[in-house]
């Protein structure tokens, strides 16, 4: 008999087993790696019996869950949540009770009224793991359906605490110590403020003294902590975990650490993420399934359909284009993970029996593993249309120049006013809906559009552009760009706006025609008035300017070959023994000297002439 130590040990093997060879084998065939995840857990499970406990390795699992809404509050300035205030309350609160009060109408006719308004809206929740890890997997995330399928979801994790709540005041039996719903509400609220409080004011300072250590394992340690610790927290306060981290992401979008966070939590979440999709695999009760098929083979689809209906009918009301609001509906209508929580507490309330609550959990589990395949559906009804998912249309009519600016913040306005001046007509294009409206009022050529995307390069003119200008501000965003027109278009010329010297030297390996970094200029420019101010003249200052340019450009190009630390002999970091001019002192005790000369010159040939 195997030890528990083998046993545990073989599980995991089996785990990474299954997920090495169904995910790249789904993904190969174009059904994704969520399915594939799915279809090893069920063959590793229910099929083979090689695993059991499916239940116990999911809720380890929806760790995954919990980090992947931490990475996505990562991506979300508080000022983007606050513009996506209307479809987080409104779309998504019309999602939750429509289609609640609806599927718990349908189930009145099965289940006593306490028993259909849970399972009811149990069943109106989606599930975020598998609709944020498909809009990953595709990239739409950042489109204008990917947001408002986003704000559903982030209003149901809203939504699962006072649905626990509701399930507390229908059981005909409960917890001895339930909290009363007034202290149940001061609780959450309390512990969100206490969390925003601690983001705003602890969280920055305390990794500023880790990452000053250097230890690397110190920090993934403190990176968990974070997470873990405050969905614990709301956990205890009534909400969820996913709420919690969410919470912590958005208040780190804009710390210094952001990215380090970002690179650290990163593999737990796909990892986990992985798992617990296997794990809802395993989770299938074959037995319950069999007893009650035919209940289930009609509730599934029934589900979605109603569910998708919904969405459908409320995207289109909030102002989504048709195709969005299919692609909506064909991500959202399976039930979620949080159904299983709900229908848990409600069972073990007594407001119904266990079986029910198998049933409602396969139902569930199937909808979600069909959810790819929903999705691959709406997308082949979509597939011969537009795409018509941004918040302004990308109408590139009058657009085809000379220059192709690409970003258009402070750096780009003020390049742009340089060659209007030269009488040059610019192109412009920005992913920022605002930008480009307050620009467009100034009587700009901008367009809303993605300079990462081919298809938005090729309308906004670019084979007509004899240079692109890169002046995103993300050196991230503008290597993607940079590789794109490099690859695409070769015949186009690419000036790049760079970071810092390091980004600098990443764009020269990429053979841009040329590249600023964004500072250098106005530093030169400064550093010479500075030298104006003390007394230099303006020749000698603007000598010095040119020297020090000359200096920097050597050791960029240094640094190019050699590395970053390379050329360090180019720079000044005190004043040089022999300096490009005299110092003021030595100068002006010349100056006085000649003077002094010229004086005692003149008195001579004065005398000269009296005598």
């Amino acid at each position: 008999m195997a030890t528990p130590e083998v046993s545990f040990y073989g599980e995991a093997v089996l785990l990474l087993a299954g997920a090495v060879v169904a995910a790249p084998l789904f993904k190969r065939i174009g059904l994704g790696t969520v399915l594939g995840y799915i279809a090893a857990g069920i063959l590793i499970g229910p099929v083979a019996r090689l695993i059991a406990g499916g239940e116990e390795i999911l809720h380890i699992a929806e760790l995954g869950v919990v980090f992947l809404l931490f990475l996505i509050g990562l991506e979300l300035k508080p000022s983007r949540l606050w513009a996506l205030r209307r479809d987080i309350f409104g779309l998504g609160l019309s999602q939750v009770m429509l289609s609640g009060v609806v599927l718990s109408g349908i189930l009145l006719f099965i289940l006593d009224p306490a028993a259909a308004i849970i399972a009811g809206f149990g069943l109106a929740l989606s599930s975020t793991a598998f609709g944020m890890q498909i809009l990953e997997d595709t990239g739409d995330t950042n489109r204008h359906y990917g947001q408002r399928a986003f704000s559903i979801l982030l209003f149901q994790d809203l939504a699962i605490a006072p649905l626990l709540v509701l399930a507390t005041f229908l059981a005909p039996y409960g917890a001895e110590d339930a909290r009363s719903p007034a202290l149940s509400i001061a609780i959450a609220i309390g512990t969100v403020a206490a969390l925003v409080l601690a983001g705003r004011y602890l969280l920055n300072p305390i990794f500023r003294v880790i990452g000053n250590t250097g230890a690397r394992e110190v920090m993934i340690a403190a990176a968990l902590l974070l997470v873990i610790g405050s969905g614990m927290a709301m956990q205890w306060a009534g909400l969820s975990m996913a709420m919690g981290a969410f919470i912590a992401g958005v208040l780190l979008a804009e710390s210094r650490y952001r990215h380090e966070l970002e690179a650290d939590i990163e593999p737990f979440r796909g990892i986990l993420l992985g798992l617990f999709f296997m794990a809802v695999g395993l989770s299938l009760d074959l037995t319950v399934i069999q007893n009650n098929l035919w209940l289930i083979l009609a509730a599934v689809p029934a589900l979605l359909a109603i569910k998708a209906l919904i969405i459908f009918v409320l995207a289109r009301l909030f102002g989504s284009y048709s195709d969005d609001a299919v692609r909506i509906a064909s991500l959202l209508p399976q039930g979620g993970e949080f159904g299983f929580v709900l229908f848990s507490a409600a069972a073990s309330s007594g407001i119904f029996p266990d079986r029910i609550a198998s049933i409602l959990v396969a139902i569930v589990t199937i909808s979600m593993a069909l959810t790819p395949l929903t999705r691959r559906f709406g997308d082949w009804i979509t597939s011969s249309a537009a795409w018509d998912d941004d918040v302004i249309e990308e109408d590139f009519a009058d657009a085809g120049s000379e220059v192709l600016m690409i970003g258009f913040s402070r750096f780009g306005q003020i390049t742009a006013q340089m060659l209007l001046a030269g009488g040059v007509e610019v192109t412009v294009i920005d992913l920022s809906a605002e930008r480009v409206t307050q620009a467009g009022k100034f009587g700009f050529r901008i367009y809303y559009g993605d300079g990462c995307r081919k298809d938005v390069l090729e309308a906004a003119g670019i084979r007509r552009a004899k240079i692109v200008l890169v002046c995103t501000h993300l050196p991230s965003i503008t290597n993607r760009i940079v590789d794109l027109v490099s690859s695409e278009y070769p015949n186009a010329k690419i000036y790049a706006r760079s970071w810092d010297r390091a980004h600098a030297i990443a764009l020269r390996k990429r053979n841009v025609d040329f590249e600023l970094r964004e500072t250098v200029e106005s530093a030169l420019v400064f550093g010479r008035h500075t030298l104006y101010a003390l007394g230099l003249d303006e020749r000698l200052a603007h000598e010095i300017e040119k020297d020090v340019r000359q200096r920097d450009e050597e050791r960029l190009a240094i640094q190019q070959v050699e590395g970053l630390f390379a050329g360090q002999e180019k720079m000044l970091t005190s004043p040089v023994p022999e300096p490009l001019i005299e110092p003021k002192k030595r100068r002006e005790a010349a100056r006085a000297a000649q003077e002094k000369a010229t004086k005692e010159d003149s008195s001579d040939t004065k005398q000269t002439a009296a005598e």
